[in-house]
């Protein structure tokens, strides 16, 4: 090794050089982006790793589910389908994406706690609004009549 890459070695293992303050990065952040990004963290918490149910229509066909997981990935299933596997994302504290079959979809929250989901997604043909309810333990689909 020579004689400057050690004396570069030994002043990095030392400090020298990075004694830049942290709190110079922290006020690069104004307030409203730290409360941005509290906001984002505390929607994303409460939206994922947790079964949603679809809510509501009782004409539908029942065991429409989704669960936002926090690695990205939107498991999305039924009772008469075959599940789906998707990748999703936080656009903003109030709004999801995902993509299905190549097409982004898209979707305003407009409630989220802990015992209600609304969805509007974001269709070509207008707002679409869904409403989903945390999964009971253990649920299992109806038996779907057999046409």
């Amino acid at each position: 090794m020579t004689s400057k890459a050690a004396i570069f070695a030994l002043l990095t293992l030392w400090g020298v050089g990075t004694a830049v303050p942290c709190t110079a990065w922290a006020d690069d952040n104004t307030a409203s982006e730290s409360q941005s990004e509290t906001d984002d963290a505390a929607a994303e918490d409460d939206l994922t790793d947790r079964v949603w149910v679809k809510a509501g229509d009782e004409a539908a066909l029942p065991g429409v589910i989704k669960i936002f997981l926090s690695d990205g990935t939107l498991v999305q299933d039924s009772c008469w389908e075959t599940h789906r596997l998707s990748p999703w994302l936080m656009t903003s504290a109030s709004s999801v994406s995902w993509n299905e079959d190549g097409i982004d979809m898209k979707a305003d929250i407009v409630t989220l706690t802990a015992n209600e989901l609304v969805l509007s997604l974001k269709l070509k043909g207008g707002d679409v609004e869904e409403r989903y309810a945390p999964a009971t333990v253990p649920y299992v689909c109806p038996d779907m009549p057999k046409g």
